[in-house]
């Protein structure tokens, strides 16, 4: 009978020990759904925002923003073609590569990118009151090792 209370016991406790993905995953979840709860307030979404911000001023190769979001090129079609729809971009022939889009932002996608910015910075200084300039610097350690890990990682 002991034995078997044991075995549940470690088993309880290996259930209820965090891992670092899912330290991760609902870390990220959390930040996601304050990023569309704010993009909201302003008729948009996380994903616009981001795309906003990556866009550069003399414009961007649509085929380099969608390793920038992490997007494929179906949900990144789709997304540029919304942000078309609401004038926040306009597409153009890249004068380099005939074969290329370059995306740029209009007036308002730049009003948009400001109000975006503005809430990433917000949220960025909120979250440095709370931890010391050590734990910032940690935390971008932490991150560049799973990154990197991440990118290199095979079974063993």
């Amino acid at each position: 009978m002991h034995s078997i209370y044991l075995y549940i016991c470690i088993m309880l406790s290996i259930n209820e020990k965090k891992t670092i993905d899912a330290v991760l995953r609902s870390s990220w979840n959390a930040v996601s759904k304050m990023y569309n709860r704010e993009a909201s307030k302003f008729n948009s979404t996380m994903a616009t925002g981001f795309a906003l911000l990556n866009i550069e001023q003399d414009g961007t190769p649509s085929s380099s923003l969608g390793p920038k979001l992490g997007m494929e090129s179906t949900s990144l079609s789709r997304l540029l073609n919304s942000m078309e729809n609401k004038k926040l971009i306009e597409r153009h022939p890249n004068p380099i590569d005939g074969r290329g889009v370059l995306i740029f932002l209009t007036p308002f996608g730049k009003k948009k990118r400001d109000d975006s910015k503005a809430v990433v910075l917000n949220f960025n200084r909120v979250v440095e009151k709370k931890l010391s300039e050590i734990q910032i610097k940690h935390f971008f350690e932490v991150s560049s090792c799973i990154a990197q890990e991440s990118r290199t990682f095979e079974h063993f």
